[in-house]
């Protein structure tokens, strides 16, 4: 009885052993999922799609589509919206009557000026990157370093910066008063004639908030409109929701979680260092950490980063890839400076291929819908 069982159990052991090769050769041959595979699998409600490759504990929220602004045109009728138009591009309000806010955020160059950094009062350069006003009323706080936390926060404050507007805002409102056409202007919004400064800056806010994106292809492609995206655009958006790892940080309807994140560009005891949100905090965790800038109408408001570095995207893409760490502190020299930053962690090397980064710069691309370039009103005479 024992040998029949020893021999039974012999049998089954010949069997699997020489199935075994098989099945490891058969799992070999499991090839990774084609470009066609993962273009087909996007060509469906978002929902369904393949999940995105997020760090534990990152918040993120899913893509979401713009639609057109239906009410553009009603909103841009309201008395307080016509006033702020009329003050954002009024040189009259900077020192030299010379720079409005225009200068920097101009509607024919996607709401930037396309300089590496801003140029304002007597030809002064400031430091940053001028950030695109598209989309500003979404935003939870302004500017690279957060420090305004409102609207009104964020439009006044280049008035007063002698390397921007350099106006004295104390003697603004008397300024604008003796302007012929201002105080009615001011009565059509706020019942009165009085101009104050509160006044100024809330009107020009009112303005901004009309600053919307118009929807793209990607938009149409979210919305169901799958031609409205090429394959490799389709392959680039994955490449971007996984393998690049954008959505740890560019994610929701605007591209950008409203965070501040050290992607290794603070340059610390360098020609360019700039400290970032430690300006405005003071923390010393905050060095070298700036705002995660939304990527809508991408192609319309470079350069990008906030020294304006980098003018296309390709040099973006490579640089990501490269992990960002490069500038990183060595244990010694974090001992003998323990504030010398270093980049996120989240920013780990991509490895990625020729045609993953064409992809995604394809994909990139796509996100840039906006063509209507604002006219500049007639300004009251003096």
């Amino acid at each position: 009885m024992k040998k029949g069982i020893f021999a039974g159990v012999g049998i089954v052991l010949f069997i699997l052993l020489s199935f075994t090769p098989k099945v490891n050769q058969d799992l070999m041959e499991i090839q990774d999922p084609t470009m066609e595979d993962i273009v087909k699998s996007y060509k469906k409600a978002i929902s369904e799609w393949p999940k995105p490759t997020i760090d534990y504990g990152v918040k993120w929220k899913e893509f979401a589509p713009i639609t057109m602004d239906s009410a553009y045109f009603k909103d841009q009728d309201k008395p307080n919206v016509i006033l702020g138009k009329m003050l954002f591009f009024d040189p009259k309000l900077s020192k030299s009557s010379q720079i409005s806010c225009s200068s920097c955020h101009d509607p024919e160059m996607g709401w930037s000026d396309r300089r590496r950094v801003a140029l304002g009062n007597d030809h002064l350069l400031g430091n940053r990157n001028t950030i695109s006003l598209y989309n500003i009323s979404e935003r939870q706080s302004f500017f690279w370093d957060g420090r305004a936390k409102t609207l009104e926060e964020q439009a006044a404050g280049p008035l007063g910066a002698h390397h921007e507007m350099a106006m004295d805002v104390k003697t603004l409102p008397a300024k604008i008063q003796a302007v012929k056409g201002y105080p009615q202007l001011f009565k059509n919004a706020y019942g009165d004639e009085k101009v104050t400064y509160d006044r100024i800056v809330k009107a020009i806010a009112d303005f901004q908030k009309t600053i919307k994106s118009q929807p793209s292809r990607f938009d149409k492609f979210l919305e169901g409109k799958y031609s409205a995206l090429s394959d490799e655009e389709i392959y680039g958006m994955h490449i971007f929701r996984t393998k690049a790892r954008c959505m740890n940080c560019h994610n929701g309807q605007y591209l950008t979680d409203e965070s501040f994140h050290n992607i290794g560009l603070t340059y610390y005891k360098r020609k360019y260092e700039d400290l970032g949100l430690y300006h405005t905090t003071k923390k010393p965790e905050d060095i070298g950490k700036f705002k995660t800038p939304q990527l809508r109408d991408l192609l319309l408001t470079q350069p990008w980063m906030h020294n304006g570095l980098f003018g296309d995207l390709e040099g973006v893409v490579n640089i990501y890839d490269s992990g960002m760490h490069m500038m990183d502190p060595s244990p010694e020299k974090k001992l003998q400076d323990p504030l010398y930053p270093s980049a996120d962690p989240l920013l780990k090397p991509l490895k990625l291929t020729p045609q993953e980064k064409k992809a995604l710069v394809s994909f990139l691309e796509s996100l840039s819908g906006t063509k209507f370039k604002m006219r500049r009103p007639e300004f009251p005479v003096e």
